[in-house]
């Protein structure tokens, strides 16, 4: 298990490197994308805090990055009749073009990745590590 977190650590890096790598001249970072996509990608308008939680990070830590995709105009804070504190977010159309932009260039890519890849194979992956993330979001409440 050990190998595997430590695994884990070192293609967390190779990730965000090639999401910058992705993102280079599109004005986001690998950071931003993540937020952009989370908010594209949702089913229904979230506040800050659910795309926090969805993510694995800090509210506060999300807050900042949306606070600068809203400054860049590429989402917007709308109400949200469920909570008045908590506006959800949306995608602006600069918003909706750079995410097109930015998932034109990363579907051919994930594509590549998974080339030798089984099906079977990725399913297991999934599901072990949402078990693990599971287990470490019990473990945060002890």
């Amino acid at each position: 298990m050990t190998r595997l977190i430590l695994l884990s650590f070192r293609l967390h890096g190779a990730l965000l490197g090639a999401g910058n790598r992705l993102t280079q001249g599109t004005g986001l970072s690998s950071a931003r994308w993540q937020v952009l996509s989370a908010v594209a990608r949702s089913v229904q308008p979230m506040p800050v805090a659910w795309v926090a939680r969805d993510m694995g990070l800090t509210r506060q830590s999300v807050q900042r990055v949306a606070d600068d995709l809203e400054a860049a105009g590429l989402i917007s804070f709308q109400p949200n009749p469920h909570h008045k504190r908590a506006p959800v977010l949306l995608l602006t159309e600069k918003g909706q073009r750079a995410f097109a932009a930015i998932t034109a260039k990363q579907v051919p890519w994930v594509n590549r990745l998974a080339e030798e890849a089984k099906v079977g194979e990725i399913e297991t992956a999934i599901d072990i590590l949402q078990m693990l993330c599971r287990r470490l979001e019990t473990d945060q409440s002890r």
